[in-house]
This record gives C-alpha cells, structure tokens and sequence, in this order.
C-alpha cells in the first residue's frame, strides 16, 4: 500500500470531501447526519445539523456549499465495520437538494423534485463551468423493491432542474471530463462506470441500443465488485472508490483500468484530492469512520470553484 496517513477517526460514515482554502477538509457525515470540517491535527468540528441523510457535497459559484441529501440510511455493523442496509427509516420524508452557508450554517431547500417526480436518495454532485451542477439520485432501497436512480442537471439558482439520463441502476459516483464535455457516473451494484456525451449543458448525446439509457458504456469490472463515488485527474483518469476490494479503482477514458490502489477498509466510498500541485489524495473510509490522506502520482483535476 502507498504511504498513507490517517488524519481523523471515530467519523460516522463520512463521505463528500472537500478541500477548502486552508487545507481543512469538510466532509459529510451520513449516520450523524452533519457536514463536519476535519482540521489537518484530526480535530472535528460540526458546520451543520443537516437532518436526513448528507451525502456528496461541492463548492458552487457563489462560494456556498450544495449538498446530497439522500433522506436518510439505516446502518448496520458487520464484521466491525459500519455500513448501510435496506429499509427505510421511519423519518425519511424525500432526498433534496440543499444549499448551505457553511459561515452561518443556513440550510436551504433548492430541489426536491423534478418536474411531477419526488428526488428520492440524492447523491453526489458536481459542477460545470457554465454554473450548473450534474447529480447522481441513487433511488431508495427497501427490503424487497427498489426504487430507479438517475442523473439530472440543475442551476445553482434553484430555477431549473432536468432529467439527463433514467432509469440507470443505483447511480453514486459522478464526474466531469476536464474538458466539461463529458459527464461520469458509476453505478453501484452493476459496478459498472458510464459516459454520456454532452452537446450542451444538461443535454447529452443518445446512443441506442443496446444503452439501456443513452450513455455510452466505459467499463465494468469483474467479480463481486461495487462502485461508489469519483473524483477525475487532471489527465482524464476516471478515479472511482471501490467497495468491498476497498481500494480506489483508475480507469482511463477509453475504458482501460489503470490501476487499483488499495485503501485497507472495503468500505471505502470517495475521493478529492488537494495540496499546493494537487496530489495529495484525500479518501473516505466509511466502514472504519476514517479520512486517509495520501500521495497521488498525478495531479487531480481542479474543480470549478473550488
């Protein structure tokens, strides 16, 4: 394993990173239901009570924070680590997206719907460089149904949400090419990572079949293998946490995989990177409750606004 430093423990399932100016690294934390801010000597420090279920986390245009919220997950301890399991928990009312003023704390619903269709398990968010933001719905899981995921495009104003791709199978992860003309999503339990071709904002270029929603196929990885969420490098690379291998799995635009870079925790979910040149990789681990630095052989990309 690369050389790695543990810079937090006891996190209740953390997720979304993102590196702020002075190096600090907010975080969400989804059983505790807060964004959290992990100071580089491993202080906590809660920056919000979020309620539900917080999940991807990003910088927008105007310096606030826009967030994830799933509605809510049960947990569950297996073989000492914390991870989620089917049902719906008795508070759940619908996944959202919100808008936070991470100086004041101000929590503000942005989205809870698209057209006449309730959000139902938002999860993890990106922005363009037009202002907009791509997300990823993951659908709700109960013990015997489930409900379809999907990737939209919304503005920061909450004026305007779009569905861009449905129905696609648990959807977590999404990224941007660095070109902005490509978007990403990793699908969970397909483990399955798919392109949709952009011809503006929002709008993505149809490939028929056998695309069972217009995206264009990249790659699936063999065995008992899941996807989770994703950051992209500077040179294309498609960087996508890996569950249960536990392990950052690298995979080149054309579908070729790189490299998987272990982790030591199978549950781990997600990925930013930071640092002066950009890398220094920031991980979750989400089974173990930590947040793993450690060096990066190339550059991450950098994202719009932050």
């Amino acid at each position: 394993m690369t050389e790695t430093r543990i810079i937090a423990t006891g996190l209740m399932f953390p997720e979304g990173p993102v590196v702020e100016a002075d190096g600090s690294i907010l975080v969400v934390e989804i059983e505790r239901e807060t964004v959290s801010r992990v100071h580089l000597d491993g202080r906590v420090e809660v920056v919000a009570t979020t309620g539900g279920g917080p999940n991807g986390l990003a910088v927008g245009p105007d310096g606030a924070l826009y967030l994830c919220n799933n509605g809510g997950f049960l947990f569950q301890k297996v073989a000492g680590l914390n991870r989620t399991r089917a049902g719906l928990q008795e508070t759940y009312t619908s996944g959202r997206i919100e808008r936070l003023d991470a100086k004041t704390g101000k929590l503000d619903l942005l989205y809870d719907r698209c057209g006449e269709h309730m959000l139902r398990g938002p999860n993890d968010i990106v922005f363009d460089d037009k202002g907009g933001f791509y997300f990823t719905d993951f659908g709700k899981t109960r013990l015997r149904e489930r409900d379809h995921g999907g990737l939209y495009y919304a503005l920061a104003d909450g004026s305007s949400i779009v569905e861009v791709a449905y129905p696609l199978v648990s959807p977590n992860g999404v990224g941007l090419s660095p070109d902005n003309q490509t978007v990403y999503v990793s699908e969970t339990e397909t483990a399955r990572l798919w392109a949709f071709d952009l011809v503006e904002p929002g709008k993505p270029k149809r490939h028929g079949f056998p695309s069972p929603h217009g995206g264009r196929l990249v790659c699936g990885l063999g065995g008992y293998q899941r996807f989770d969420s994703m950051a992209v490098d500077a040179a294309g690379n498609i960087c996508v946490a890996t569950l249960i291998t536990g392990c950052i799995t690298v995979v080149a635009p054309d579908g070729t995989v790189l490299r998987q870079v272990m982790t030591g925790d199978p549950i781990t979910t997600n990925i930013c990177f930071g640092g002066a040149e950009m890398k220094t990789a920031y991980i979750t681990l989400s089974g173990t409750g930590q947040l793993m630095e450690m060096p990066w052989p190339e550059p991450g990309l950098r994202l719009a606004y932050n």
